[in-house]
């Protein structure tokens, strides 16, 4: 290896290292290194040492050329971050189980598919614009926990062909403990192990348990019925191992539909938070949206022919997703020692790809920390600089979904309500492996 370059390393206490600034304040720490230290740090939590990487060649070196070293982590006998929560769904598992489960779900998310179940997202976002018209003029409401709710609804219409919406009170707080937790396992080394019974050990195990009841639930009464769904849950159902011709156990059933259950609608619901939130604070490219969606819809409801047609609008969620990507980071751990543009990373280290500080990466980006999605109507190559979805072979497999659901959703609501915000202070970033607003979104309804 002809590694010479000192990879800088953030200052911390000569025990914890830089644990406590992470345990304040996750977002702030990462950005904040990145700024201070360059594209490429080093940093030490307690006893486990990471590197946190904020440049597309890096990413490319890594995450593409040498993918086979830069793993996922995933320990079936001790499980840590979401594998904790997903077990090996496709966002954790690797190797031979990865493989498999991504040839039997790609059929799903092909486009030729998606465009079948957009009757079906726009039932939900009908239900939901009904539902503010009773709350009735200037209700107020909170839209991340709006959109929780909606995009929970299409995520189980759409992929398992069920509701949720009459648990939605026991889901949303289940899923957020269920994330914080996960989160806290990989940057605090000193998190107990859940066979102790600590407050937060009880608080995620109770988290887990009504998750799993919901899941469980809805693979036993799909078993129980004889009609054919076609659905990503029958698919499950219907697979058998290509070797021994085994069918997917109830637990293996569980860990995918629990990964799209999350995964599917917690990017989708900060997405839509974020992007509402973004367009009341800025009202001129509001009124160019809705100039775009007047134009084109004429008052229409959304469909597959006029989203193809809605321009500004993609751009405008696109340049969301590089303001305030829904996931802000990948993690992967070094299997041995390698090196990516002259420096040496260390086998056993973990690796924090900071999507991020990439989208804010001010060499890629003109005025990166100014919302302007006139930048995504030209186009450009911006292959590892704009990475919503992650990148390589385990790029996110229902960004197609994401996209047109989202783009559809938006315009839905932007027809037919501006939306007020409460406070006029900047919401904060909340850190809990997606990027969320902290405390919400809080609105007030206004009918158009």
């Amino acid at each position: 290896m002809s590694h010479n370059k000192t990879i800088p390393k953030v200052k911390g206490d000569f025990l914890l290292g830089n644990l406590r600034q992470i345990a304040t304040n996750p977002f702030k720490a990462l950005r904040g290194w990145h700024q201070s230290n360059g594209d490429l740090v080093s940093f030490r939590l307690a006893t486990r040492k990471f590197y946190l990487v904020s440049h597309p060649k890096l990413i490319e070196q890594a995450l593409i050329k040498q993918s086979d070293i830069f793993n996922k982590i995933y320990n079936p006998k001790k499980p840590t971050g979401l594998s904790l929560v997903l077990g090996e769904g496709l966002v954790t598992s690797k190797g031979d189980i990865w493989q498999r489960q991504r040839r039997l779900m790609q059929p799903v998310f092909q486009r030729s598919n998606i465009t079948t179940l957009l009757p079906q997202i726009v039932i939900a976002g009908n239900n939901m614009l009904s539902r503010w018209q009773l709350l009735g003029e200037g209700a107020q409401v909170n839209l991340s926990k709006e959109m929780t709710q909606l995009t929970l609804e299409v995520i189980t219409q759409t992929m398992f062909s069920t509701s949720v919406l009459d648990k939605v009170e026991q889901i949303s707080p289940a899923l957020d403990t269920l994330l914080k937790y996960a989160t806290k396992t990989i940057i605090n080394p000193f998190t107990l192990p859940l066979l102790i019974p600590t407050s937060a050990n009880q608080k995620f195990k109770r988290a887990l348990e009504v998750i799993d009841n919901v899941i469980y639930e809805i693979i036993e009464q799909r078993r129980t019925t004889s009609s054919v769904h076609n659905d990503l849950l029958e698919m499950f159902l219907q697979a058998r191992d290509e070797k021994t011709g085994e069918k997917m156990t109830d637990k293996q059933i569980r860990d995918e539909v629990i990964t799209i259950f999350s995964a599917g609608h917690e990017t989708t619901s900060n997405l839509l938070s974020w992007t509402l939130y973004l367009l009341a604070r800025h009202p001129e490219v509001l009124a160019k949206l809705h100039q775009e969606l007047e134009c084109v819809l004429q008052g229409k409801k959304p469909n597959a022919e006029y989203l193809q047609q809605l321009h500004y609008t993609k751009a405008i969620l696109n340049e969301s997703m590089r303001f305030r990507p829904p996931v802000g980071l990948m993690l992967r751990k070094i299997n041995k020692d390698t090196e990516i543009d002259g420096y040496l990373l260390k086998e056993g280290r973990f690796v924090i790809f900071s999507i991020y500080n990439i989208h804010h990466h001010p060499d890629f980006w003109q005025q990166p920390e100014q919302f302007d999605p006139d930048r995504f109507l030209t186009p450009e190559n911006r292959r590892f600089s704009f990475m919503p979805f992650g990148t390589g072979e385990r790029v996110c497999i229902g960004n197609h979904f994401a996209l047109i659901e989202s783009q559809l959703l938006l315009a839905m609501i932007v027809q037919n309500y501006d939306l007020q915000l409460l406070h006029n202070d900047e919401i904060e970033i909340e850190m809990a492996v997606s990027l969320r607003p902290k405390g919400g979104v809080p609105v007030r309804l206004k009918r158009r």
